[in-house]
């Protein structure tokens, strides 16, 4: 059994309820379709009534079956929108400002989630990564003890040491471009979290850098470094080590000889790159060359699912998204 497949079976067991608030987008539509009828969760759909409907049409959807909210009429607009100006007026948002806002899909459906109507957000087939992570940090928020979101990759190896599928996630490979060692604490702890919760493994973390224990001295070492001691006073008991070099994160026999005495020992599941640009191009080079499956990027850190896509995604990307996000309100 794929992981994919093994994600929406999770998901379907969970009953879980999702809002998809790009409606107007055919692939939305036809991903709601096989969410509903195969169970991965209950749907609500947004967008204009009559756009969707037609769309409906079109593509099969029996709308008995989906509740569709038009943000514009529904009779909601105004109690989430003052919702929504008492969180924001601090920083200058206006009632008519409020109102506005909540006509956007994003902030409609993340106000949903906010106040527990649905159990989570899947968006971004038309809208930008910035533009969906803006409405989630503004309605949502973060969760507790997690200073950014970020976003993970799940990589399914082949093969690995005689291990087949071997599910590594990589961290951060697509949202933060320099993370402060506060943020990579942040990070390390959100995707141990998303480890736990997606593929039910023990997370053992390795805060990667070009160095092992000292081996080298410069200041993006200390960077990890800093960034380890947050880790471990968000989550006390997260196994987690680090400065470490990438063979002796995942190869034991390596690890007894440049890092004897880890914790992880050598058998890390969660990576945590030092940046962006070393995140990136792992999982693109791990993807290609050790003919990997890439999994997301799955956003992370925010106190509800509030998910990305790529605006280039298929509607089976969309259902996939979907059962993550269900999945990962057990975290």
């Amino acid at each position: 059994m794929s992981i994919l497949t093994r994600l929406q079976d999770k998901a379907k067991s969970l009953k879980k309820h999702t809002v998809l608030p790009e409606a107007e987008d055919p692939r939305v539509v036809q991903a709601a379709k096989k969410i509903a009828s195969e169970g991965i969760a209950k749907v609500t759909l947004l967008g204009d009534e009559s756009k969707v409907t037609e769309l409906a049409k079109e593509h099969g959807l029996n709308l008995n079956k989906i509740e569709l909210i038009d943000p514009s009429t529904s009779g909601k607009l105004h109690e989430f929108a003052q919702e929504y100006y008492e969180m924001r007026k601090h920083k200058g948002m206006t009632e008519e400002k409020a109102e506005a806002t909540m006509r956007n899909v994003l902030y409609f459906g993340a106000m949903m989630v906010k106040r527990g109507e649905v159990d989570g957000s899947v968006a971004g087939s038309l809208a930008t990564t910035g533009d969906v992570l803006r409405a989630g940090i503004q309605v949502i928020g973060l969760a507790e003890g997690i200073k950014t979101v970020s976003s993970c990759f799940m990589m399914v190896i082949p093969e690995f040491m005689g291990e087949f599928n071997k599910v590594f996630l990589y961290a951060d490979g697509a949202v933060l471009p320099n993370p402060t060692a506060e943020q990579l604490g942040s990070v390390a702890v959100s995707t141990a979290r998303t480890m736990k919760a997606l593929v039910g493994e023990e997370p053992r973390v390795a805060m990667l850098s070009f160095s092992t224990k000292g081996s080298a001295k410069h200041m993006d070492v200390n960077k990890v470094l800093e960034g380890l001691e947050t880790a471990k006073q968000i989550d006390p008991n997260l196994i987690i080590d680090g400065e470490l070099q990438v063979d002796a994160a995942i190869i034991p026999s390596i690890a007894e000889s440049k890092a004897p005495g880890s914790p992880v020992e050598g058998k890390a599941n969660v990576l945590i790159f030092p940046d962006l640009d070393a995140g990136n191009i792992a999982y693109k080079l791990t993807q290609r060359l050790a003919r990997a499956e890439a999994i997301g990027p799955i956003v992370q850190g925010m106190a509800r699912p509030f998910n990305d896509l790529s605006r280039g995604c298929s509607p089976d990307d969309i259902v996939n998204v979907t059962a993550i996000a269900m999945i990962m309100t057990t975290i």
